[in-house]
């Protein structure tokens, strides 16, 4: 376990980069610092190592005061990965792995099998990788390189300081994946710093949302995304995120498209033909001159009786079988159209009047604008 209690760090300027910190972190358990830049994420996490000391408060590791720790000696128990990875690039991969158990006078042949226990462990072949340099490796080979380097004597703490944030979309979502599966089967105490939300959210037990030296809140990420602690937060997690939590579960409102195309059930059927080309449609929603639902037409049923002049939409509109009223969940929405097995339901006022329609296209657009692609993806 790490404790800070009441910690304070001001610069020699005068900057007080954190205020009266106290925070816990369990065994066992990732924890992610994060926050805008200059909150305070980083500096807190240099703390554990000693890289950087605390103008006040105590810090204990294992319930003993790392002040009273020989800082070589403490850091050489707590495994570091950082942005820049950095391998050392004169040595091969087993060289920059073998580091630390090298500096604490590991057996070779100990250290030997060591090297080859972790490259298995993120995938990497050892007979392949052991002698390879790291500029013959990928840039997420070389963070994977980064991260069993830090699991290489066993430290029951690893620090990582953005470690993921230069790498491509693609490596950097597979790394978190493998960081994901390595702390489920090693169950270290992790403190890993990130501005990126989505990334806390994938990977954290516990998130620590940090804004000018302090803590704002912290929590597992269901709470912080169910019960923000206020507006600060509710902004830095992004209210889209938040869709579907408490009381911003979205509605057929929300979601529905309110201008699908309509006619007056007195339309005759060239007037519908020649409606669904120009609206490039395939069905229409019949409705009143007072909005209320008399059904829908399909293009199919109208060509079927385009023959026959007498008819009007009138005579081939079949009502609605699923009508939701205005202000449903769209949870509630969704189960009905995939119990009934139907591409749409249509959306009425507390008058019956009609208002709109969720479709499966709808959905995806919602889907689509509150969980946008990636830059550059």
């Amino acid at each position: 376990m790490i404790r800070l209690e009441n910690v304070n760090k001001v610069y020699d300027d005068g900057f007080q980069a954190l205020k009266n910190i106290d925070l816990t972190f369990k065994e066992g358990d990732l924890n992610v610092l994060i926050g805008p830049s200059g909150c305070g994420k980083t500096t807190t996490m240099k703390l554990i190592n000693r890289l950087i000391r605390p103008s006040q408060g105590k810090i204990t590791v294992g319930g003993k005061d790392i002040s009273t720790i020989d800082p070589v000696e403490l850091r050489r128990s707590i495994g570091y990965v950082i942005q820049s990875i950095g391998l050392f690039p004169h040595m091969t991969i087993a060289a920059n792995v073998a580091v630390v158990p090298k500096l604490l006078k590991w057996d070779a042949k100990k250290i030997e099998r060591r090297v080859d226990e972790l490259l298995d462990l993120v995938g990497l072949d050892p007979d392949t990788y052991r002698g390879r340099y790291p500029s013959e490796l990928s840039g997420g080979q070389q963070q994977r390189i980064g991260v069993i380097r830090a699991l290489a004597a066993e430290p029951d703490i690893i620090l990582m300081d953005e470690p993921f944030s230069a790498l491509d979309p693609i490596s950097r979502e597979q790394l978190q994946d493998e960081l994901v599966r390595l702390q489920q089967e090693l169950k270290k105490t992790i403190v890993f710093v990130t501005h990126d939300m989505d990334e806390a959210i994938k990977i954290a037990d516990n998130i620590v949302l940090m804004k000018d030296g302090a803590v704002v809140q912290q929590g597992r990420p269901e709470t912080i995304l169910r019960h923000p602690a206020n507006e600060f937060v509710s902004s830095f997690v992004g209210k889209k995120r938040l869709l579907g939590f408490a009381e911003d579960i979205p509605t057929v409102d929300d979601v529905m498209t309110s201008q699908p195309v309509t006619a007056y059930p007195t339309r005759g059927l060239a007037e519908a033909v020649k409606m669904m080309q120009s609206k490039r449609v395939d069905s229409l929603i019949v409705v009143d001159q007072w909005k209320k639902l008399r059904g829908a037409v399909t293009i199919y049923s109208v060509l079927e009786h385009y023959r026959d002049e007498s008819k009007t939409l009138a005579d081939l509109a079949k009502p609605f079988p699923h009508v939701v009223p205005s202000g449903t969940p769209l949870p509630e929405a969704l189960r009905l159209m995939t119990e009934q097995q139907t591409p749409y339901v249509a959306i009425a006022d507390g008058e019956g009047r009609f208002v709109g329609m969720v479709t499966r296209g709808s959905v995806v657009k919602h889907l689509a604008d509150v969980y946008p692609a990636p830059e550059g993806a």
